[in-house]
């Protein structure tokens, strides 16, 4: 085990290596910049130099590379252009906890209604409670996330006025942006889970337990569950990730102070430093999201092994 999370360390680093590159290269490859003259027409052609020059972006975008691999290796993300009185740090300090407290909600909710969803429609292949489960399932994965945000804010905030439109700080503000952001992954666990539990439910070892008199519910929870969860896990990684750093959309719509609100912001504003900083926690945290779901694995099913 201890090689197996080694081994996935290294290629995390060389992965985040790659992205970081990638990432910083065609930032700047895009026309234009944070202090450009046609961002900043406020200012004289003078004053524009004398800010890129402060910032160091008057010199060769290999050398600001080094530069920003060289502090980045010391823990620092650098200051952000437009908000000058925050590092990136900072920002991803006070950005991660409101995400992360909006993704962990909706994670919670997706697994206790997507997985008995799930479970049910498979037992009742065919039934009402199947096609109804299957139906919501469809409707939730094709509705992009923005629409649904944008009809519940027509039906509960303009229409009835019962919830507000944006803020942060109290219960209610959370109310549909945990609804919006919950229901595509309620739809795909319900798929994945009814999937894997009809897979399983032809297997063998299913057949040989209900053959020797086990009980329903050890059958269901003990032998089919168990290993349909699989699946399940699998997509927890990216969504887990995903989902606790922040939604560009639904962020930006409910005007909610989080990563995803920050993200939008600094690709408008060409905000260099907060759009690396942001890449690559996002990158980092989707990258142990999916070692802690592969070293799961082990403990939800003795039968996978890994390398010693």
């Amino acid at each position: 085990m201890s090689r197996y999370i080694v081994k996935r360390l290294v290629a995390a680093i060389i992965s985040m290596f790659f992205l970081i590159t990638i990432t910083f290269f065609l930032m700047h490859a895009i026309p234009g910049g944070p202090f450009s003259a046609g961002e900043r027409k406020d200012l004289n052609p003078e004053i524009i130099e004398a800010i890129r020059a402060r910032y160091g972006l008057d010199q060769p975008v290999w050398k600001q590379y080094l530069n920003y691999m060289a502090k980045l290796l010391q823990g620092d993300m650098g200051v952000s252009y437009k908000k000058t009185n925050y590092t990136v740090n900072e920002l991803i300090g006070l950005g991660f906890p409101i995400s992360g407290e909006i993704g962990i909600i909706a994670i919670v909710i997706a697994l206790v209604f997507g997985i008995p969803l799930g479970v049910v429609a498979a037992l009742k292949r065919g039934s009402w409670a199947d096609m109804a489960s299957m139906i919501f399932a469809t409707i939730g994965i094709s509705i992009p996330t923005f629409v649904i945000a944008m009809l519940l804010m027509y039906e509960f905030c303009m229409k009835h006025s019962l919830l507000p439109t944006f803020g942060w700080g109290e219960i209610r503000h959370l109310i549909l942006p945990v609804i919006c952001m919950c229901l595509s992954p309620i739809a795909n666990i319900t798929r994945l889970c009814r999937s894997s539990m009809l897979e399983v439910s032809r297997q063998d070892y299913v057949r040989t337990a209900r053959a020797k008199g086990v009980g329903e519910g050890s059958v269901i929870f003990k032998h089919m569950l168990r290993n349909a969860i699989l699946p399940v896990v699998t997509y927890l990684g990216p969504l887990v990730a995903a989902l606790m750093t922040g939604s560009f959309a639904i962020e930006r719509l409910f005007m909610i102070p989080g990563m995803g609100r920050y993200f939008v912001n600094a690709v408008t504003d060409r905000d260099y430093t907060v759009i690396m900083g942001l890449t690559i926690f996002y990158g980092a945290f989707i990258m142990l999201c999916t070692l802690l779901v592969d070293i799961a694995y082990a403990f939800i099913d003795p039968r996978v092994r890994f390398e010693d």
